[in-house]
């Protein structure tokens, strides 16, 4: 209940930038499950996004949105769903950007993906810079702005 009347006190903005960001975690998880990556990766970079006023919402508001709804849709924090959610959001407002795939080595010596997302070399979701300085970059996919 708590939770609800906190999100009540959020400005229309905020309560749509959240609902937003819960159904493309939602769909994004799904995709994950039912697609093979690169095929999702075409449909989200290709789907039809209406452009919503970029001056609504700055990278990173975007990133406190994906964080919070995070928990409750996806029960953990995975890194892929959130960058990819996060990526919608962006180009949907105009905003550049871009998935980073690295690894690391693990405490075990057992391998590390991470993803995390950027626009305009800043990262929105996936860590601070000094936490991402330990994974090595693999790949870097550049979502279409419209």
């Amino acid at each position: 209940m708590k939770r609800l009347r906190r999100f009540l006190t959020l400005s229309a903005t905020d309560r749509r930038l959240l609902v937003e960001a819960a159904l493309f975690l939602a769909a994004i998880r799904l995709g994950l499950r039912l697609l093979p990556f690169r095929t999702l990766w075409r449909l989200l970079d290709r789907a039809p996004c209406p452009s919503v006023a970029a001056g609504l919402f700055s990278p990173d508001r975007i990133a406190w949105a994906v964080s919070v709804t995070s928990p409750y849709v996806l029960g953990v924090r995975p890194c892929l769903p959130q960058a990819l959610a996060a990526q919608l959001l962006l180009v949907r407002r105009g905003f550049p950007a871009r998935l980073r795939l690295g690894v690391a080595k693990g405490d075990r010596g057992q391998v590390r993906a991470h993803a995390w997302m950027e626009t305009d070399g800043r990262v929105v979701t996936g860590g601070s810079e000094s936490e991402l300085e330990r994974y090595t970059p693999l790949l870097a996919l550049d979502a279409q702005t419209r």
